[in-house]
């Protein structure tokens, strides 16, 4: 089946010059009816108040950096971990206790310790 903006040559059937594009959008009832009393509101149309919720939500919120951006050091966020679940334990209890239930939350229990992907794989 060839398109018709196809057989035009048009760069993008949702985009012309001088005109916006027009998005379709699946909601669910409960997320409908708060836009469309957030419209009413506003008094607007449903399509402007999902527009400017839109806009306003993109600029509050911060884009994510991507997965090339986030350089952490493996080390550094184990002696984070290792820093932080030290301090909820319980300060009673013997070292060496405190050192198996350390290790226990870092590691992991045994039963899954093979499907970790950051532990190496032991031939069976």
């Amino acid at each position: 089946m060839t398109r018709v903006a196809d057989i035009r040559g048009d760069p993008s059937p949702a985009v012309r010059d001088g005109q916006d594009a027009v998005s379709a959008v699946k909601l669910p009832q409960q997320l409908t009816a708060e836009i469309d009393a957030w419209a009413e509101a506003h008094r607007i149309t449903r399509a402007d108040a999902i527009r400017q919720l839109v806009v306003h939500g993109l600029a509050a919120s911060p884009i994510a950096p991507g997965p090339d951006q986030t350089r952490c050091d493996p080390t550094e966020i184990e002696e984070r971990a290792v820093s932080q679940i030290d301090r909820m334990l319980d300060p009673a209890l013997p070292a060496d206790e405190r050192e198996r239930r350390l290790r226990r939350l870092i590691e992991g229990p045994p039963e899954f310790s093979g499907e970790r992907i950051d532990l190496p794989k032991h031939p069976k």
